[in-house]
């Protein structure tokens, strides 16, 4: 199959590609890089945010176009898949719809679904926006809410996945968020990882004389994530035990530079709020990087997965993560088991070839 691959979060999209390549189809990824952090593409379409930033964004876009047409899927990152204002994406979205096969929604971030569902229907004990039954009103949840619930971007969405073949989801958040809405066309996939380790190294088998703990931060994102919470306590942890934790935090920075900065960790703090690991830990358990964040039990039940417990799960509050941290710091022991059970989880079902297969079967269908 002839497949193009528009917009990108965290290497979905580019990872994916390398995957299909690798069963025989011919495959494009259009994106910016997911913009500072320079995630390889085949077509670069980057907007600079200047005073004809984006007439100069429209004039390539426009001739980018006729490019874009003859392929049996299109698949788009999110409704929001382009640097443009939402109301100007519904005639490319047309166009696309126009020229080519099938068209795949991705439901990996940011979107009215998620936003809405966890504010009103809150399906979930808690996310990013509600614990429990109450209404998370902190400023990055009150302004995604602002953004995408009763404007344009809530229409375009509503649009597309109306519209679209098929829903595909990269999280069990987001699953439970679109099956209310399209049960018969969405589809749950594990996120694509290309594996970097298929065993233990003979130092990772070693118990650590002490915790080296990993924070990636995201610009502009960490209250949203809960890093900021993860990291208080992973401070407060290495203050109290200065010789047995070690903490090492990446800011902004690019994904090469930043796969490099983990390397020699223990353990990634990440997604706070979240059930499931999403791109960076799933890359750091690659790794053999314990991950301490989301891995609630329906993470493991919706790939049917009965035996690894690799995740340290924590529950959406700083005491929840300081006990879990002071608990592996104190039995550093555990932390050997913990890494083999991490790399054989993302061989088993994160696999990039493995999970090429699974979207090739959404695409055939």
């Amino acid at each position: 199959m002839k497949i193009l691959l528009i917009g990108e979060y965290s290497n979905v999209h580019a990872t994916l590609a390398e995957g299909l390549k690798s069963i025989g189809h011919d495959v494009i990824v259009l994106s910016n890089g997911d913009f500072w952090k320079d995630y390889p593409r085949d077509i670069n379409l980057v907007r600079t945010y200047t005073k004809w930033g984006g007439v100069k964004y429209m004039l390539q876009l426009c001739r980018l176009l006729p490019r874009l047409r003859g392929f049996d899927i299109v698949q788009l990152i999110n409704p929001m898949f382009l640097e443009l204002k939402a109301g100007l994406l519904f005639r490319v979205y047309d166009y696309l719809r126009k020229h080519n096969g099938k068209v795949i929604l991705g439901a990996f971030g940011m979107d009215y679904y998620w936003v809405n569902t966890c504010t009103n229907e809150k399906p979930l004990r808690y996310s990013d926006f509600n614990m429990g039954d109450e209404v998370r009103m902190n400023a990055d949840a009150q302004k995604e809410r602002a953004d995408w619930i009763g404007t344009d971007k809530e229409r375009l969405n509503k649009y597309i996945a109306n519209d679209c073949d098929a829903i595909v989801t990269g999280l069990y958040e987001y699953q439970v968020c679109y099956e209310l809405f399209y049960p018969h066309k969405t589809s749950y996939v594990p996120f694509p990882i290309r594996p970097e380790q298929s065993e233990l190294t003979e130092t990772q088998r070693m118990i650590p004389d002490k915790l080296k703990l990993f924070v990636g931060i995201s610009k502009g994102r960490s209250e949203y994530k809960g890093t900021d919470i993860m990291l208080k306590a992973a401070r407060r942890l290495a203050d109290k035990y200065p010789q047995l934790v070690e903490l090492k935090i990446a800011e902004g920075v690019p994904y090469e530079q930043y796969k490099q900065m983990m390397e020699g960790s223990d353990a990634i703090l990440d997604q706070l709020y979240s059930y499931t690991p999403s791109m960076n830990p799933l890359i750091a358990m690659s790794k053999g990087i314990v991950c301490v964040g989301g891995g609630e039990p329906e993470n493991y039940d919706i790939i049917h997965e009965r035996e690894l417990r690799p995740i340290i799960n924590v529950l959406p509050n700083e005491e929840s993560v300081y006990k879990e941290l002071e608990s592996l710091a104190l039995h550093l022991e555990r932390i050997p088991e913990l890494k083999r059970q991490s790399i054989e989880y993302v061989n088993k079902h994160h696999h990039y070839m493995k999970v090429a297969r699974q979207y090739e079967k959404i695409y055939q269908r």
